[in-house]
């Protein structure tokens, strides 16, 4: 371990870029976690490292979307890049560089790499048959375009990769394929498309997966049996509409966003080098630095062949380690709207300490490709019983009784040689676990020394001991500041504000590892405060069974069943649904189009004369006239609430929701005398009287 801590080499690491169609949720959160913990402990031993990532802001859906919404691709990708920063800065994922592939240094990569790989004839054109829908009048790009997986038979799989085997296919490929967007059976086209020879590399990265002794023995298992299937080559263009790099020559003819993607690693190298002056090279393109790849199960295929072959074929260095994680699973099951297990980072910060949830991933985090499931009963127990009761309440209890009894002073220590010497053992194995990414294990072991520090304490019971030896227990004292000092340190890559805010109560600051020993004494320390509390004692907002957000109405028809109702297709940011509702007694088709909305997300579905309806938007009734609930500044996705009250994403009934009591008062929603909002704004009702009930 102290051979690694010493050798000079520079470190960059990445995880993979979240894409720019919706917020963060908790299944990103296990991969940025587990890299952020990573990165924390390489800065604690010192070594030279950078974590750069950005925002996957190019292709299709983007541009659809922003279509959808009527502004610019780069207006949408702007503001959601707002809102990842946030949630990232809020679990404290400690990027030195967050940036975005629709960049000018992405541009400039993805030009050089893709006019490296043409000149050494990796890459061609040639005609092939694209999906092509003739009611959207467009070619449709891999995730637009539905089926059944054309070697393992799962049906609703995306036109790239199956979610169930992994396999790779073309959109061509599917069986009994659907336009995502309308819904109608696409049809062949021919269309002119680069491809780089992906084939031609079958040699060089069965040999570099061999040698690769970092790379986890499962993963590699994959890869080669995909290598000796044989590697197709790759279709790296997109035809128009299309957000993203137009290829030089080309008048609609774009680069794949796998292809930019990837790139987008080095671009953000580039940005955050040219601010403090550092060379990208000193990274890419040079055998002394060692470049790591967090990265999800589902983007394997990507990331162990198509991405070292294009480093490979443009002269750049190739990843020491790519680190893959499993999926999450919430209580046993894929997360799930309509059951209330899909939770974005920000619904999760609306209830919890976002540290509780660093603390309960790693957990489970290793080397392995393991999934993670986050039972709720099990979260609780881990947060109660180990940091608040364990760690929590030891690192407090030694404090206070120095600040009570010894004036918050450390004079010398315990000379419990035993003790130290375990403690010791305990810190080269959290080390190690450390470097080889077993955090499951190196929060073991740190959950044992304070499990030690309590005991140590409580066997001595200095409350006793003051009164017949008070320089014996001072020691003790100053025994148990010394181990709740390291601890400071062990766990300050899992739990950074924590570690923070208890080094500032020890009156200490910029602790690294090298700071890990019992030899500190003669120290005063600061006020004590209890900084992990257990969940029961958490301020909890007052619940609401309802989950609003905000929604665009982006189609409206007739029932085909039903004269006073309509089918309306609604947008909520991150998927899309379909309602219906009646209102055509209230309201013309062309009224309701593009209007925002405010829909309930977590009612059971129902059909309505034959026609399903997932979910309801609200409006106000009062006899005479219906009014919906609109807003004017707020996004799709938007949380809508009652002040004070959080909303819940349990499935209700419709009876359930009638049972609620929302009126009308000067054009705006109140339950129990608070306001309907969101965070940019008041909801407005049409229409309808003072007094009108919501329904």
């Amino acid at each position: 371990m102290t051979k690694f801590r010493k050798a000079k080499f520079k470190i960059l690491v990445t995880s993979a870029l979240p894409y720019s169609n919706g917020p963060i949720h908790l299944g990103h959160l296990v991969e940025y976690i587990q890299t952020d913990i990573f990165v924390r402990f390489l800065r604690l031993i010192g070594k030279d490292v950078i974590y750069v990532c950005a925002d996957d802001a190019h292709g299709a859906p983007i541009e659809i979307k922003a279509s959808e919404l009527g502004i610019a691709p780069e207006k949408l990708v702007a503001d959601i890049y707002k809102e990842h920063v946030k949630d990232f800065n809020d679990f404290s994922i400690s990027f030195d560089n967050y940036y975005t592939t629709n960049s000018p240094e992405n541009k400039y990569y993805s030009d050089l790499i893709f006019e490296r790989l043409r000149k050494k004839n990796l890459i061609y054109t040639k005609d092939i048959e694209v999906t092509y829908c003739e009611h959207c009048k467009r070619t449709l790009p891999d995730r637009y375009v539905k089926g059944k997986c054309p070697k393992c038979g799962t049906p609703d799989q995306y036109g790239d990769v199956c979610e169930n085997c992994n396999a790779a296919y073309k959109t061509i490929d599917l069986i009994d394929p659907y336009c995502v967007i309308c819904k109608n059976k696409p049809i062949r086209k021919t269309s002119k498309h680069y491809f780089f020879r992906l084939s031609k590399f079958s040699s060089k990265l069965d040999s570099w997966l061999r040698k690769n002794e970092n790379l986890q023995p499962e993963i590699k298992n994959f890869v080669f049996s995909w290598i000796k299937n044989g590697l197709e080559d790759w279709n790296i263009s997109r035809d128009g509409p299309y957000f993203g790099f137009r290829i030089p020559g080309e008048e609609d003819k774009y680069y794949y966003v796998w292809l930019d993607a990837p790139i987008g690693y080095i671009a953000s190298t580039e940005n955050y080098c040219k601010k403090i002056g550092l060379k990208t090279e000193d990274y890419w393109n040079d055998k002394n630095c060692r470049i790591y790849h967090f990265i999800g199960k589902d983007i394997i295929y990507f990331h162990f062949l198509f991405w070292p072959a294009v480093l490979i074929g443009a002269g750049f260095e190739l990843p020491h380690d790519i680190v893959v994680h499993g999926f999450l699973t919430v209580n046993g099951e894929k997360m799930s709207k309509s059951r209330g297990t899909f939770l974005t980072a920000r619904e999760f910060l609306q209830k919890h300490n976002p540290e509780y949830l660093r603390f309960y991933y790693a957990h489970f985090l290793s080397k392995r490709m393991s999934d993670i499931d986050l039972s709720f009963e099990d979260f609780k127990n881990k947060v109660n019983n180990e940091l608040a009761a364990n760690l929590g309440n030891f690192c407090y209890r030694v404090l206070n009784f120095l600040n009570k009894n010894f004036d918050g002073y450390v004079e010398n220590i315990d000379k419990n040689k035993e003790l130290i010497d375990e403690i010791n053992e305990k810190i080269k194995i959290i080390e190690k676990n450390y470097q080889e990414l077993n955090f499951n294990e190196a929060l073991m072991e740190i959950l044992h020394i304070s499990s030690l520090g309590n005991k140590y304490f409580q066997d001595n019971e200095p409350w006793k001991l003051i009164k017949e030896d008070k320089e014996k227990a001072h020691k003790i004292l100053g025994l148990n500041f010394n181990i709740v000092k390291n601890l400071s340190i062990l766990m300050s890559p899992i739990l950074p504000n924590f570690s923070l805010n208890l080094q500032k109560q020890l009156n200490l600051e910029h602790l690294k590892w090298d700071n890990i020993n019992f030899g500190l004494k003669n120290h005063k320390i600061g006020k004590e405060e209890i900084l992990i509390k257990k969940m029961e004692e958490e301020a909890e907002a007052t619940q609401f069974p309802l989950n609003l957000k905000v929604a665009k109405i982006i189609e409206v028809k007739e029932h085909p069943n039903a004269d006073k109702l309509y089918v309306l297709q609604i947008d909520l940011g991150n998927e899309k649904r379909q309602l219906v509702a009646g209102l055509k007694e209230h309201y013309s088709a062309d009224e309701l189009l593009n209007k925002i909305i405010v829909v309930i997300t977590n009612l059971k579905y129902a059909k309505l004369r034959g026609v399903e309806s997932q979910g309801m938007l609200l409006a106000g009734d009062d006899g005479t006239h219906v009014g919906v609930l609109t807003l004017d500044k707020s996004n799709m996705g938007d949380k809508v609430y009652f002040e004070g009250y959080e909303n819940i994403n349990k499935e209700l009934s419709y009876d359930e929701f009638a049972k609620l009591k929302m009126e009308v008062k000067e054009g705006r929603v109140y339950f129990e005398n608070r306001e309907l909002k969101t965070d940019k704004e008041i909801v407005k009702v049409e229409k309808v009287k003072d007094g009108a009930k919501v329904r």
